[in-house]
Order: C-alpha cells, then sequence, then structure tokens
C-alpha cells in the first residue's frame, strides 16, 4: 500500500487541491442563479396556454434532460463559439474563442438547470391551490402580483427539499469541467499526478472535499427545511 499512497504526499498535495474548490464553487452559484431564474420562466410557460411556446419548451426539456451534462458542455464549448463568433465579433466585438472555458460550462449548467428545475417549480406551482389566485384576484391583484406574492413564496416553500437536492448534484457535476481543460479539484487533483508520477493521494484529497461540501450542503438545507416548515412560511 506504501508505494501507492503515501500519508506525506497527501498531506503536501491536499491543500494544493482544495485551493482551487473556489473554481467549484463559482460555477456553482452562477449556474444556480442564473438556472433558478431561468427555470421559472420555463415553469410560467409550460402552464401558459401557448400551444407554439409550450412546445418549444417540451422539446428543450426533452434535449437537455434526455442528453448527459458532459454533451451539453461540450456542445456549448464547441458549438456556441462556432456558431456565433461572427455575430458576437461584429455586433459586441467579443471574440467568443477567446472566453474563458468556464463561461461555456455554466451557460451548459444553467440552460441543463432551467429545464430540471423548471419542472420541480411547475409541479410546485400547479400545487397550490386554485382559491388563494382567486383570493388575489377578488382583493385586485394582478396576475403579476398573485403570483410573485402568493404563489411564488408558497412554490419555493415545497421545492426546498428538492432544490437542496439539485444544488448538491451541480456541485458534484462540476467535477466534469476538467475535460475542457478547467483547474478545478478534480482538474488540479489530475496536474498534480501528471507532475508527481502519484495520483491516487490527489484523488482521496478530491474525494474527501466533495463529500464534504455536499454534507455541508445537504445539512444547510434540512435546516433551512425545518425553520421554514417550524415557523410555518
Amino acid at each position: 500500500m506504501g508505494s501507492y499512497f503515501d500519508f506525506e504526499r497527501f498531506l503536501f498535495v491536499f491543500p494544493k487541491v482544495i485551493s482551487c474548490i473556489g473554481v467549484n464553487l463559482q460555477i456553482v452559484a452562477v449556474s444556480m442563479f442564473f438556472g433558478t431564474i431561468l427555470a421559472v420562466f420555463v415553469a410560467l410557460a409550460r402552464l401558459k396556454p401557448i400551444p407554439v411556446l409550450r412546445e418549444i419548451i417540451s422539446v428543450y426539456i426533452s434535449f437537455m434532460r434526455g442528453t448527459p451534462l458532459l454533451v451539453q458542455m461540450m456542445i456549448a464549448y464547441y458549438g456556441i463559439p462556432l456558431l456565433l463568433s461572427d455575430v458576437f465579433l461584429n455586433v459586441f466585438g467579443i471574440n467568443l474563442n477567446r472566453l474563458d472555458s468556464v463561461i461555456f460550462v455554466e451557460i451548459a449548467i444553467v440552460l441543463n438547470e432551467g429545464a430540471f428545475l423548471g419542472e420541480i417549480f411547475r409541479g410546485a406551482i400547479s400545487a397550490i391551490p386554485a382559491v388563494q389566485k382567486e383570493a388575489a384576484y377578488s382583493i385586485g391583484m394582478t396576475g403579476a402580483q398573485s403570483f410573485f406574492r402568493i404563489v411564488l413564496p408558497q412554490s419555493f416553500k415545497l421545492i426546498i427539499p428538492a432544490y437542496g437536492i439539485d444544488l448538491v448534484g451541480v456541485f458534484q457535476n462540476t467535477s466534469l469541467v476538467f475535460t475542457l481543460g478547467i483547474v478545478d479539484l478534480l482538474g488540479k487533483a489530475k496536474t498534480l499526478g501528471a507532475a508527481t508520477g502519484h495520483t491516487l493521494e490527489g484523488y482521496i484529497s478530491a474525494t474527501i472535499i466533495y463529500i464534504a461540501l455536499s454534507l455541508i450542503l445537504k445539512g444547510f438545507f434540512l435546516t433551512v427545511e425545518r425553520k421554514v416548515y417550524s415557523y410555518g412560511v
């Protein structure tokens, strides 16, 4: 075992691996923020009686839920510059080929989360009794006011458990980004392994960090869930 794993090497590698956790957390934060916003619009589009829009959204959701996230990242990384580079260069003066790979990863995850969270949001919104919307209309609220003041807050309460699980899943899925040359936790572990010839210590370090952060995030959302339900929010 000693030839494969050395505790001193592990102590040397661990700080170097965890120093890259900011990349993973940035991807999670950006992706969940914009993915949540997109998910609300996707859920509303699915609920609105507009056949063409609903069909377009249904195709989008089917694609996002039916293909691996890694494939979506590859399409975003290689496809967006290929299809839109001339448009962005001529209109905005932005060379997409020079953008950081992280941006394309975040775009892919945002679109992915828009589909997955959109379905979760749709179910939660549908679960709110229609009588509450009617009561809001009876006191003079508009459709938008009743949605944002009455329906949406209660919907968020219902999706807290699923949202927490989904966020942990996004954090764990950031382990895929090293395939695009991004130096995250796993990317750093792989780089150190290639440089030193000893890979096990780096991968064990990444494993410990993923497990620890996943447990912290799960504990946080369990705490939020208990507080929300205990106060009857």
